[in-house]
């Protein structure tokens, strides 16, 4: 997390910040299945329901938070929800030293914490945009990209071996107390916030529920990728689960082997993310983000000819290093080109609602897909998916405005 330009005190405790709860969420990935099926005894069915139920409702909940965070101070809603992740995950270790825990509970808390993720992108998306100098956003999403691709082939390994040493909650606490060191890491950045001014009238209404998707829509631009951006994701996570059922289940991986093929390959995500902020200035904003932006749509297809033993192992990291770099350079581009391209009096809702949508379309993309594997195969429900993904990149938007453009558009001078 050092060298490159500085970007000032502040930055660098809102970087800690992100970087502690990014290897808590890394060391606590797949908890609660793992829980549902080794303490609770789920079968499948319930499983899949706790990933996409909790993505799905959690989304719901958050709909009015987009504009509840718009006009507060995004700290102290950031910090808010960190609290809130930390309570709701530490009822878990408790009520499983009580020999409470159930099914309902986990449901429950995946829903709280789903929530109170979109509500925390929000906050600190308007926040970053008015902590970073515009000249500097990209370096800034490219440090966070990074981190969080470093935790992800960090994290899960560890949180493996942690589970067998110490117990399948380890990672759980874990997780929980990063959410604790991530709002301490928020208090120590300090200074003030001015009150954002309200627009419009001064309780909710309904537009403003719906203004981050209008201004999404509006935008010629943005709403493409916004399309992209929600088909690409579904289907790439509705993989997810079909994967592991081929690779632990028909072609006998170990769960080390499974882990290791699908961890190690994150390290694309590094080396992309410190590639984008290179290339934008050599090629171009636009250039990198349509070329990263069909590229990535290109690798997952070569799942599908997964085998068995090692070639299968050098085939799944393989596609999965190029698939990962390639959203290593594109994703901090995208989070840049969307910042500048929204007002400051819509930053968090123009980011709840792309969040929201994104959620939702994973959720369902998932369970579409899933009854797509039980009709005929996992093995063809992943390759109709990495067929489909090959499409995808006629959702991205033909002609780019330029930052000013935008910006006038954004504040209705154009």
């Amino acid at each position: 997390m050092t060298g490159g330009r500085a970007l000032g005190r502040r930055f660098g405790w809102l970087w800690a910040a992100f970087a502690v709860s990014s290897y808590g969420t890394g060391l606590g990935f797949g908890a609660f299945p793992l829980l549902a099926v080794l303490v609770l005894h789920s079968g499948p069915t319930e499983v899949a329901a706790l990933s996409a139920a909790g993505r799905a409702v959690g989304a719901v909940v958050a709909v009015p938070l987009g504009p509840w965070v718009e006009f507060r101070r995004k700290r102290p809603v950031m910090m808010a929800m960190d609290l809130c992740r930390f309570a709701a995950l530490l009822t878990v270790p408790v009520a499983f030293a009580l020999g409470w825990l159930g099914f309902a509970q986990l449901l429950v808390v995946s829903i709280v914490v789903a929530a109170a993720d979109i509500a925390f992108k929000a906050a600190s998306g308007a926040y970053l945009k008015a902590l970073v100098p515009p000249e500097d956003l990209l370096v800034a999403n490219s440090r966070f990209e990074s981190t969080m691709w470093t935790a992800t082939s960090v994290g899960p390994p560890l949180g493996g071996a942690a589970v067998g040493m110490f117990g399948p909650v380890t990672t759980v606490v874990a997780d929980a107390v990063s959410y604790l060191l991530s709002a301490l890491g928020l208090r120590a950045i300090g200074g003030t916030e001015p009150q954002p001014a309200r627009t419009g009238g001064p309780r909710l209404r309904a537009a403003d529920l719906l203004e981050g998707w209008r201004h999404i829509l509006g935008h010629p631009v943005l709403r493409p990728l916004f399309f992209n951006g929600i088909v690409v994701n579904g289907l790439i996570m509705a993989s997810e689960p079909l994967m592991a059922v081929l690779l632990l289940g028909r072609l006998g991986f170990a769960p080390w082997q499974y882990g290791l093929v699908f961890a190690s390959p994150c390290v694309g995500g590094l080396v992309g993310s410190r590639l984008s902020r290179r290339l934008v200035p050599r090629f171009g904003q636009r250039r990198v983000l349509l070329t990263a932006g069909a590229l990535r749509a290109c690798w997952p297809v070569g799942l599908a000819f997964v085998g068995p033993g090692v070639p299968g192992m050098v085939l799944i990291v393989v596609v999965q290093l190029g698939l990962v770099t390639c959203i290593g350079v594109f994703n901090p581009v995208l989070a840049t080109y969307r910042l500048e391209h929204t007002a400051p009096d819509r930053v968090a809702r123009t980011l709840s609602a792309w969040s929201i949508s994104s959620s939702t379309s994973i959720a369902v993309v998932t369970m579409v897909w899933g009854l797509f594997a039980a009709v005929t195969s996992p093995r063809i429900a992943i390759a109709g998916a990495g067929v489909a993904l090959l499409a995808t990149p006629l959702l991205l938007p033909r002609r780019a405005k330029s930052p000013q453009g935008a910006a006038e558009q954004a504040t209705g001078l154009t």
